[in-house]
């Protein structure tokens, strides 16, 4: 079987020693070239797979290079290698197309990494990815978009930036991302931001060394380190502190980290996506989130629609939801009537898929008789804008005025829930209550 070839882009005689020796190591057949035509008449006949490209070359630049193949050689993946501290650089080659980038003063063990995770993704090129868990659900135009660009991402290194609504399945969006690329056999650790107390968070991400604080007896090790070679899923970013935000930029930008009580950074091979339901631009714009890691993590953004803007996806996503929910409980699943299906489909579902699962859930709870009606399908009431009143908007009678804050109350205790997925101590502390006033009010209020 022919060993791998790779191509190295440098008009500096020794780096292109160096890099050649180190890949020489690894099994690997090296070609390189001293300048941008070169390079493209070289890729133009034989095959590689992999190109490794400075970023000035004496005819033009990486950013060049990065284009062309993207445009004339698009199986092969392409890594930069930029001057150190140029991060704008870095994050243009990555937009563009570029698969990762290594910084001057090349570190070796980064570069051999980044080789081996490319040659990679390379062998498993034409190959359809063997995804086990959950899939995406729906055959709608949105979904179907959503699906290429899930590909196209997963054959990148790239830090990613998953945004839409609480409730869309940006979590499956990042697993599915995960799956689908060449970090598959690394591990997938998944990071809830806004659930871990800001005391702890430093320590729970970076680590710690023994005796660093009180009640630090052991090393331990963060999970950032815990996601090393596959991947870090950071959900709900925008709930950083902004002292986190600082370490973790670093994380991203120098890919290294240093656990709390430790002297040295550690050299870590992560790849970052992240979450929100938050506009993060407009937590920038209001000095909340700061705009450097803004564009560090948002090098691509990929947005989940809502369950309302795929509506022709809901019988079948409801028919999967029935089959997973009956087979855990070791029953036929049961039949929706047109009628049901058609109250689900004109829903609006803020709460997107979750609410779509447990609407399902209680109807089938409810059902006994083999199908679901509307009278099992209980919908929440969506607030609709008020009409315009005399007397600066006042209800005309006391008691309306009580249900309207009672409508308020519910609705604020119902999305604080669904922010923190249900973790009722999360949204006491997200509300500004004690979790026993939540719990006093749930109860109260006849939420279920």
């Amino acid at each position: 079987m022919s060993r791998p070839v790779v191509l190295i882009v440098d008009d500096e005689p020794d780096l292109l020693e160096l890099v050649s020796l180190t890949l020489n190591r690894m099994q690997l057949e090296t070609r390189t070239a001293a300048d941008l035509a070169t390079a493209q008449r070289l890729l133009k006949s034989q095959h590689f797979d992999l190109c490794l490209t400075d970023m000035r070359l004496p005819d033009g630049d990486g950013l060049d290079l990065v284009a062309w193949i993207q445009q004339h050689r698009a199986s092969v993946p392409v890594a930069v290698i930029t001057a150190h501290g140029n991060v704008e650089s870095a994050v243009r080659a990555l937009k563009l197309g570029a698969f990762d980038f290594v910084s001057k003063p090349l570190d070796l063990g980064v570069l051999r990494k980044l080789v081996g995770s490319a040659i990679k993704l390379g062998a498993s090129t034409g190959e359809t990815a063997q995804v086990h868990g959950p899939r995406l659900i729906g055959n709608s135009p949105a979904m179907q978009q959503l699906r290429e660009m899930i590909a196209r991402v997963a054959r990148s290194q790239a830090p990613v930036h998953i945004c839409g609504e609480s409730g869309t399945g940006k979590e499956l969006v990042a697993r599915l991302i995960h799956e689908t690329s060449a970090r598959r056999d690394g591990p997938f650790v998944p990071v809830n931001c806004g659930a871990i107390p800001t005391e702890l968070m430093e320590s729970e991400l970076f680590g710690h060394k023994r005796g660093s604080f009180t009640g630090a007896v052991a090393d331990k090790k963060g999970l950032v380190q815990s996601a090393e070679g596959g991947t870090l899923f950071l959900d709900e970013v925008a709930d950083l502190p902004l002292h986190m935000q600082v370490k973790l930029l670093r994380v991203v930008q120098e890919k290294t980290v240093r656990p709390v009580g430790e002297a040295r950074e550690e050299t870590v091979d992560v790849r970052i996506l992240s979450a929100t339901h938050k506009n993060l631009a407009q937590l920038v714009a209001e000095g909340r989130f700061r705009e450097d890691l803004f564009y560090r993590i948002n090098v691509i953004e990929l947005r989940v629609p809502s369950l309302r803007e795929r509506a022709e996806d809901i019988p079948e996503l409801a028919h999967a939801i029935l089959g997973r929910l009956c087979r855990r409980m070791g029953i036929e699943p049961p039949r929706i009537d047109d009628a049901a299906m058609e109250m689900l489909q004109r829903y609006p579902f803020p709460g997107n898929v979750r609410e779509l699962e447990n609407v399902l859930e209680r109807a089938l709870t409810l059902c006994t008789g083999g199908v679901i009606t509307t009278e099992h399908v209980r919908l929440r009431s969506v607030p609709r804008p008020e009409p315009e009143r005399t007397m600066v908007g006042l209800p005309d009678t006391p008691s309306a005025l009580g249900d309207q804050l009672e409508a308020m109350e519910r609705n604020a205790i119902l999305k604080a829930l669904e922010q923190t997925r249900y973790n009722k101590t999360a949204a006491a502390k997200l509300l500004g209550m004690s979790f026993r006033a939540l719990r006093y009010r749930i109860k109260k209020l006849g939420i279920e």
